[in-house]
């Protein structure tokens, strides 16, 4: 029988499918496709071949397919599955595990929980997730009980269990003893088996130490634990037990003979009695066998080893003989075998002295008549290695071994026993090994040693070790003695250290191309060493040519010029870049050029250049260049901006910041929101500088109605009216209610100074800051005199002077009052230290020498009675305590502060006293009882005034954050409480009913008109405070006013998802109403505090204006043009994926529409163009010219042969294009199907079509050539066509199918179909197949 190339394949595939539906306990309702296997069926199954021309009885279907197991089978493993296409499966075993453990109430650590899942229990249980990786989950039972399910791998579910029972469950303790050697055993070996029972009990054992004599072992942990834990103890203490250990004294000499040769008999003797036999070492020192195990076989083992050794004790005898100690190691052999070899073949033990023992002497052990024998394999053993050595310049060794060994290698692989030793710096090579083999090896060496002295020569140069480096340069490891190539201490930093060695990499290293172009080794010694000696190894004409090469190298470096370029360390990050990104590129401009930058920690602004003079020139002019840069775009201002115009500065999601940020070119900081700085800081070029600060300062200038004025104050006076580090300036702007004043840049030359702020700040500013220049200008005639017109500046006098900062703010006194007196009356000015200085004892007088001099009198005598502490007390109401002490005494605080630290006491709650303490200086007591009376006369005056403003408006009013009313509050010295929010007020409006004599008055509701509770705020002060505060808060009352806007505006104010309108309302802080669509009004409601309402009036008008331009605008877009062409040409004037259209759409500014195909009630023929008139006229005429181009285009049909036209095409239709490109033609090819194959359409100008044609007819007739060979070929590589069967085949014939049955509605599978018995490997329609679902 004739088989397939591959039959078992296909079968084994077939069988492999059956098997796996086997295990899903479905049988098959229909035969798989059998036809592919039937030529092989017969060495497999039970199936009879069908190709004979006699007909066997065909099997039945049972026997050619067996039914599948029950789906029982295939889940038990234990039972042995039934059917021929069944196989054992190997159950596959889960990797995580899922562990319950119980905690009683009674062993809970943590019984008392407010909540259960929080506290301790709560962060231990997440501890131990996330120590030993296992899941966790509690919960509680009925019993309060503790159940904890534990999930994960087993190693750390058990890990997991021993810490939940360790920190969850309350601990106990029990001792149990065995005896002490029994203790070993239950540690086990490395400690694991001890480590294992603590993790299956989840207790603590603890061991006593070897030198402790007790005997007891401790174990702690749950009393379930401790019963498992002791009870695994006693077990293995009850198997050591039974069995027994004894030590037998043996003499060292015999150890031998007991252990024998390869310790063959002492194993024998273990395997047959069971018993562990130790036998020390031949390199430990001690005598004792050691035996373990049960005592009646320990006791036989016992009695073998001693009888061996008497027997050996009376029959043994020994000679001693003198064998070099140089040859010790052959006798002992690798791992002691040659020892081993002598005993087994001779039965004599030989005694080699220790290695570090000077003797010579071997002594052999045996019965006499072997002891010659044994001698005679001593001195073989020892004589059968020998010594030798080769004389060879250690210059040399280098080359001997070879690249990695190589040359050595095929030596050591002949003779692998040989063992060749090279010593450093000796001219010599020492070989040991077999005599024979070493004899070989010698020869070998010393021909090639022969070879490389004649062929070899080396030199020795001195070059400066200085220019080691840079000969080097990276991949220095491939020089021997240049591993380490070491950079200069100022290239320290970890940027340069890899600058470096990029650089060097980038760079034509030196030395590397000499070696590779001279075949020579160069040997540079490392920069440790700081030796100029370089070597030169190799053929004697390279050594030469490299000795000179490597001395007109040095000699160069010698003449490079070193260059210090001068560079402002902050600049050096800036150049390095990050990652040494902008170095590199400097280096890759200049790669002879050595760039060193010093180290961060010297402070030095010294940037060193090393190269030739030209390229160090040229790198000098570009860094410097680049330096100026960056000095030119780090120019720095600061401007002052009051702090709530910050949020406007910065917009919406930070969008005018960003837009000035980016249209300017510079970098913006401002401060942060929580910081009481108002400088904004500008970095960049300074004319971006100047007009981002233009930009910023016009924002706030729109804001506020802010003054600005210049004053001109002569340029050498700017710095003494700014101060030491601006302590005078900025005294005098906090003294002016905070307004900015700005000096011109040193060294401008400008005298203008500008103040801006509040109009009465900046004038009363402005007067102080003339005042204080005129004293600086004085001169005796200096406005009458023409001729001694001159201006003498006098020295400012200056005097510190010393005080507590606590009493500051009663010697500035309130509002400034104090300090404003002693100024006015003396003239100087004096100046009390900013939170930011570091000395806040200093306050500094400024002015004429006599009139600092009666400030400093002024000063010093209020600053000594502050010194002098006196006690007062003064009688205060009880009823008006709680005032002082609320909110943890903040009044007092206030007090204290303000009056240079005065201590006031209040008797405590609970007691009647009216006395209170006060203690410090003398007038700032007198100055506190003061005020502590002002406020209680306040208390006594206070009055409750009601404002009603309806609760709708009461968010308005508040502010952001509340802050309107805390500005109140501050302004008015007043309380002001709100009412609770009503939600949802019903009102009632019958009368009330009295009820049970009640009075008509009483639990009434509200008159109509009158205010709600919920709309009355209370305001609490002095009665005049309170009326101000109450105007102020109806101030803040929002107003709506109404604007008519055209319905059809409607939407486009609001914009897309309300973003205009909503723009508009953040601008101008007001709510703006728009109608809803369906009342068609006009009106929009815009509401908000009077003074923003005109702006936003006149912000929602523009907006109108804008969008009525923009309707107009749309109108005049809207013109509408009809062309009419015949729709053959819509797809020339479309073009390829609408280029043609797309570039007359965007160079018309047009909307194009061409009719749609579907719409049969539309011309097909209407172009529609969209547009301003004059453009949409312009399209028309550009599309009608194409068509006019298109009418001159005529069309050829051309036949071309069907089978070349994949050819003409090309790939992906790329030589095809190319034709057309070339002949400005369009060329198509018929669909499949079509009627005639081979007609091909050309289309284009006359001359253009026929040019094409004759190309593509020109290329047919090259491929069809082609296609003529290929075709006659393969009807020489097609296989002959056999006669058919002269009787039709049946098939596959199987008996008792279950679609023969009668009763049966099955059909029988067609054979034939590809669907029902599809080919291996075939692709098939998707189908609903009767083997199941397609998995």
């Amino acid at each position: 029988m004739t088989t397939g190339p591959s039959p078992c394949s296909e079968w084994e595939e077939c069988r492999v499918s059956l098997k796996q539906l086997a295990c899903q306990g479905r049988a098959p309702t229909e035969p798989p496709d059998v036809n592919s296997c039937l030529p092989f069926i017969s060495t497999v199954g039970p199936v009879a071949t069908l190709n004979s021309e006699e007909e066997s009885d065909p099997p039945t279907y049972k026997d050619a397919f067996p039914p599948l197991p029950e789906k029982a089978a295939c889940l038990e493993s234990a039972q042995e599955p039934a059917g021929a296409w069944s196989n054992k499966i190997r159950p596959i075993k889960a990797s995580v595990i899922t562990q319950v453990f119980h905690v009683p109430l009674e062993e809970r650590k943590y019984k008392d929980m407010n909540q259960f899942g929080e506290g301790e229990q709560a962060k231990i249980c997440l501890e131990i997730m996330q120590r030993t990786g296992a899941h966790l989950e509690l919960s509680l039972a009925k019993d309060q009980g503790l159940s904890i399910m534990v999930s994960g791998k087993l190693d750390a579910v058990m890990k997991a269990r021993k810490d939940i029972v360790a920190r969850l469950q309350t601990q106990a303790s029990a001792t149990v003893a065995i005896p002490k050697e029994h203790h070993r055993f239950v540690i086990g070996k490395n400690g694991e088996k001890l480590q294992d029972l603590e993790l299956k009990t989840a207790t603590k054992i603890q061991i006593p130490r070897p030198d402790d004599p007790s005997n007891q072992i401790k174990i702690t942990g749950t009393k379930e634990g401790i019963e498992k834990a002791r009870h695994e103890v006693l077990l293995i203490s009850a198997e050591q037990d039974k069995r027994a250990v004894e030590r037998l004294e043996v003499e060292k000499a015999f150890h031998p003979f007991i252990a024998g040769p390869y310790n063959r008999l002492v194993g024998e003797i273990m395997q047959e009695t069971g018993t562990r036999i130790n036998i020390p070492p031949p390199s430990v020192n001690r005598t004792e066998i050691v035996f373990t195990g049960e005592k009646e076989q320990l006791a036989q083992a016992v009695a073998r080893i001693k009888k061996i050794y008497e027997e050996k004790k009376k029959k043994t005898t020994t000679i001693a003989v003198e064998v070099k100690k140089s040859q010790h190691k052959y006798v002992i052999g690798p791992k002691g075998n040659s020892l081993q070899e002598i005993l087994e073949r001779t039965g004599v033990s030989v005694e080699i002295p220790p290695s570090d023992s000077a003797s010579e002497t071997v002594i052999l052990r045996g019965e006499p008549e072997k002891l010659g024998q044994a001698l005679t394999e001593v001195y073989a053993k020892a004589n059968s290695f020998t010594v030798s050595s080769v004389s060879a310049p250690s210059w040399l060794h280098r080359f001997i071994i070879g690249k990695k060994g190589q040359n050595l290698a095929k030596i050591t692989q002949q003779m692998p026993k040989v063992h060749i030793e090279f010593t450093e710096g000796e001219d010599k090579i020492t070989l040991e090994g077999p005599t024979e083999d070493v004899g070989v090896a010698q020869e070998q060496i010393e021909s090639m040693v022969k070879d490389l002295v004649h062929r070899m020569d080396y030199v020795e140069i001195s070059i400066d070790h200085r220019f080691h480096r840079h000969l080097i340069g990276k991949s220095g490891a491939n020089n021997s003695m240049a591993e380490k190539v070491c950079l200069e201490p100022s290239v320290a930093t970890r940027e340069l250290l890899l600058l470096a060695t990029q650089w060097a990499a980038t760079a034509l290293l030196p030395v590397n191309r000499i070696k590779d172009q001279y075949k020579v080794s160069v040997r540079i010694p490392p920069d440790s060493e700081k030796s100029s000696l370089i070597r030169i190894e190799g053929d004697p004409q390279g050594v030469q040519q490299a000795k000179r090469e490597l001395l007109e190298l040095a000699s160069r470096m010698e003449n490079e010029r070193t260059k210090d370029l001068i560079i402002e360390q902050r600049f050096h990050r800036t150049i390095i870049g990050q990652k040494g990104e902008r170095i590199r590129e400097i280096r890759d401009k200049f790669p002879e050029v050595i760039i060193n930058f010093p180290d961060p920690a010297q402070k030095s602004d010294i940037v060193q250049l090393r190269g030739p003079k030209n390229e160090v020139e040229k790198c000098t002019k570009y860094m410097q260049k680049m330096v100026a840069d960056l000095v030119e775009n780090s120019y720095s201002i600061s401007v002052p901006i009051f702090k709530q115009f910050h949020k406007n500065i910065i917009g919406k999601g930070g969008a005018n910041i960003k837009k000035i940020r980016e249209e300017s070119n510079t970098k913006i900081d401002l401060p942060a929101e929580n910081s009481d700085s108002e400088t904004i800081v500008i970095t960049g070029k300074r004319a971006n500088c100047e007009a981002a600060r233009s930009r910023i300062l016009s924002i706030q200038k729109d804001l506020a109605n802010l003054a600005e004025v210049e004053v001109c104050i002569p340029a050498r006076l700017h710095t003494s009216l700014i101060g030491t580090k601006g302590r005078l300036i900025r005294a005098i702007m906090e003294e002016c209610g905070g307004v900015h004043i700005h000096f011109p840049v040193e060294g401008s030359g400008s005298d203008t100074v500008v103040i801006r702020g509040p109009s009465s700040d900046v004038e009363k500013a402005r007067k102080q800051l003339l005042h204080l220049a005129e004293e600086k200008v004085l001169g005796p005639g200096a406005r009458g005199s023409r001729t001694g017109l001159f201006l003498q500046q006098t020295k400012s006098f200056t005097v510190d002077i010393r005080a507590k900062p606590e009493y500051h703010k009663f010697l500035i006194g309130k509002g400034g009052g104090k300090i404003r007196k002693v100024r006015d009356s003396t003239g100087a000015r004096i100046i009390f230290p900013a939170a930011e200085d570091k000395d806040q004892d200093l306050i500094t007088i400024i002015g004429k020498e006599d009139a600092v001099r009666e400030a400093q009198r002024e000063l010093e005598a209020l600053i000594q009675n502050l010194d002098n502490v006196v006690e007062d007390s003064m009688l205060v109401d009880p009823k008006h305590h709680r005032h002082f002490v609320i909110r943890r005494g903040q009044v007092l605080r206030e007090i204290a502060e303000e009056y240079g630290g005065v201590m006031v006491s209040f008797p405590r709650s609970g007691t009647q006293s009216d006395k209170v303490t006060l203690k410090g200086a003398k007038d700032c007591v007198e100055a506190a009882k003061k005020r502590i009376q002002e406020i209680i006369e306040d208390l006594e005056a206070q009055v409750t005034v009601e404002c009603a403003i309806p609760q709708k408006f009461h968010r308005s009013v508040m502010g952001p954050k509340g802050s309107r009313i805390q500005q109140i509050t501050r302004d008015h010295n007043v309380q002001i409480k709100f009412p609770d929010r009503e939600e949802n007020p019903v009102h009632s409006a019958e009368p009330a009913i009295q009820e049970n004599g009640d009075e008509a008055g009483e639990g009434r509701e509200a008159e109509p008109g009158s205010p709600r509770r919920c709309d009355i705020i209370t305001i609490s002060g002095r009665k005049e405070k309170c009326e101000a505060a109450r105007e102020a808060l109806e101030a803040l009352v929002p107003v709506t006013i109404e604007v008519e806007v055209p319905f059809d505006l409607h939407r486009y104010i609001i914009g897309q998802k309300g973003s205009g309108i909503r723009k508009m309302m953040d601008e101008f802080e007001v709510n703006i109403h728009v109608p809803a669509p369906e009342l068609q009004s006009d009106v929009i409601a815009i509401t908000g505090l009077t003074a923003n309402l005109d702006r936003a009036k006149a912000g929602l008008l523009e907006r109108v204006r804008e969008l009525q331009a923009e309707q107009e605008d749309r109108a005049l877009r809207s013109f509408r043009l009809s062309v009419t062409v015949d729709p053959k040409y819509h797809p020339k004037i479309i073009g390829r994926k609408g280029a043609v259209i797309t570039q007359i759409r965007l160079e018309h500014d047009v909307n194009i529409q061409f009719p749609d195909k579907d719409e049969g009630s539309q011309p097909q023929d209407q172009i529609t163009i969209t547009g301003y008139e004059k453009n949409t006229e312009a399209a028309r005429d550009a599309i009608l010219k194409i068509v006019g181009e298109l009418e001159q285009m005529v069309s050829e049909d051309v036949p071309l042969d069907h089978r070349v036209h994949a050819r003409i095409i090309g790939a992906r239709g790329k030589a095809i294009r190319k034709v057309m490109d070339e002949f400005k033609v369009d060329i198509r090819f018929p669909q499949t199907g079509a009627p005639d194959p081979n007609c091909v359409t050309v289309t284009g100008l006359p001359e253009n079509v026929e040019e094409a044609i004759d190309h593509i007819l020109n290329l047919e007739e090259e491929y069809l050539a082609d296609v003529v060979d290929s075709e006659a070929l393969q009807g020489y590589l097609r296989p002959p066509v056999h006669e058919e069967a002269k009787g039709p085949s049946k098939g596959f014939v199987v008996r008792d199918a279950p679609w023969t049955a009668s009763s049966s509605s099955e059909k029988a599978p067609d054979m034939s179909s590809s669907e029902e018995f599809p080919s291996f490997g075939a692709q098939v329609a998707p189908k609903t197949l009767p083997w199941g679902p397609k998995r």
